[in-house]
């Protein structure tokens, strides 16, 4: 069972691919760490990869090289990447290093000199240039063939779809655009063709993602090509009309983000918004650099829960924020009542190399930040536990996610994998599939899941 907050990365993530590979074929490993976007990173490597002519491994011992695909947000993010690296080295020795910790090689030849390359976030030319230098190419024109689907590391029934890379914003905690660069969005047509091409191939659940899902296209100037215009309120409408689920994550709450919620309410997309509000208070929202003021977020959730009074919000936030006075901190709770927001969960701040925030004064001692954080996600766990008791006797559609000996895992419209909740079916689950959607009446609730049975 999940708990909240969950780790929130998938982490050793490995390929689903075939198995079987033909004698003398070069096989590479995959680790992936981090968000979603990473793992998007990782998908399309292991795809160039297999077109080339390499087989996938799902261990160490059957891989000639391993990549590893690293995080660099935090420092404990960034520790827990030199881990994975001096565990690739041990198990296999034959490691190459990507992803946004890549933007610091020194910090990782120093931990590990033994390393055969380190390549930055999203640099997949220089990926497969290290591949190649260390484990030559042998493709068989007759047999290494470029899956349909490409491959992926998620289940077959849900998948992430990129629509953009790097962000504008200047918050004053975050490197993310010192490691990942500016904002650069994908054609709206390239996009919708990729997602297209996942629901052809049994995708029932699309999760979008970016750094930014609210500015998408703002640096094409929103432009049209080839009947798709790159506007997030446009894209959302064009893949509504896939027929899949479709889920956002990472929405700004600007004022344009209202025309989502009539999208959500005649359901072409899910009734879910992912929107990092981060704090509560004015002047730690300055302090931050936050590109939204909080003073009109309770009127904009008033007026998207009356448009489409089902919409689940999720959000995370940052505790112990330099600076951070008792009284602000007491704000983000009155907020965080008044709000009601579905899904929630926190972070103690951390100080991250290269971040503004680290010059800022007072910062707060870390026992009263794990008291904050605390107190929070007490508050937090409160309002979930009440909400998922409202839902007991009511029929949800879910899709299911795993079944075994035991029961069926599923998701309500109102949880994304990994990071939410789940509802758990233990009878009657005979005959169901990962991938499935189905009517199930709400038993029994707790503190972040639901129990139900299928009607």
């Amino acid at each position: 069972m999940h708990q909240n907050p969950p780790d929130l990365r998938p982490d050793l993530a490995r390929a689903r691919v075939p198995e079987t590979r033909r004698e003398g074929q070069p096989t590479i490993g995959m680790v992936s760490l981090g968000c979603p976007k990473a793992l998007v990173d990782s998908e399309r490597i292991l795809t160039r990869l297999r077109a080339e002519g390499y087989a996938i491994s799902a261990d160490y011992q059957g891989a000639d090289a391993v990549i590893v695909n690293t995080c660099g947000f935090l420092d404990s993010a960034k520790a827990e990447s030199l881990d994975a690296i001096g565990e690739a080295l041990r198990e296999n020795g034959r490691v190459i290093v990507t992803g946004c910790l890549g933007a610091e090689p020194d910090y990782i030849t120093g931990a590990h000199p033994k390393v055969l390359a380190v390549t930055g976030p999203h640099q997949y030319e220089q990926v497969l240039d290290a591949v190649h230098g260390a484990v030559p190419p042998r493709p068989d024109p007759f047999i290494d063939l470029l899956p349909a689907s490409g491959v992926s590391l998620t289940p077959r029934h849900y998948s992430y779809l990129k629509i953009s890379e790097g962000c504008n914003h200047k918050c004053k905690f975050c490197i993310i655009p010192d490691m990942r660069g500016r904002l650069v969005s994908r054609p709206a047509h390239a996009v919708v063709r990729e997602a297209e091409k996942l629901v052809a191939a049994g995708v029932k659940e699309l999760l979008v993602i970016s750094q930014d899902t609210s500015a998408y296209g703002l640096d094409l100037r929103h432009a049209e090509e080839r009947g798709h215009r790159a506007h997030i309120t446009d894209l959302a409408r064009d893949l509504g009309s896939l027929g899949a689920w479709v889920r956002l994550h990472y929405v700004y709450p600007y004022p344009h983000v209202r025309d989502l919620i009539p999208l959500m309410a005649d359901g072409l997309v899910l009734p879910y918004l992912d929107i990092p509000f981060q704090h509560a208070h004015p002047e730690v929202l300055r302090r931050m650099a936050r590109p939204a003021a909080a003073a009109k977020t309770l009127d904009e959730i008033a007026a998207w829960r009356a448009i489409c009074p089902e919409i689940t919000l999720r959000s995370t936030f940052i505790v112990g924020y330099p600076g951070e006075t008792e009284a602000e901190f007491q704000t983000l709770l009155d907020w965080l009542d008044e709000a009601q927001l579905d899904r929630v969960g926190a972070f103690q701040y951390e100080n991250v190399k290269g971040a503004r925030a680290n010059l800022l004064p007072d910062h707060v001692p870390d026992e009263v930040k794990q008291d904050r954080f605390e107190r929070f996600m007490q508050k937090a766990q409160a309002i979930s536990e009440a909400k998922l008791a409202a839902k007991v006797g009511t029929r949800l559609e879910v899709i299911v996610d795993e079944v075994d000996e035991s029961g069926a895992t599923c998701r309500t419209k109102a949880d994304a994998p990994e990071i939410d909740g789940n509802l758990f079916i233990d009878q009657g689950f005979d005959g169901l599939k990962p991938g499935d959607i189905v009517t199930v009446k709400v038993d029994e609730a707790g503190e972040y899941d639901l129990w139900g049975r299928t009607d």
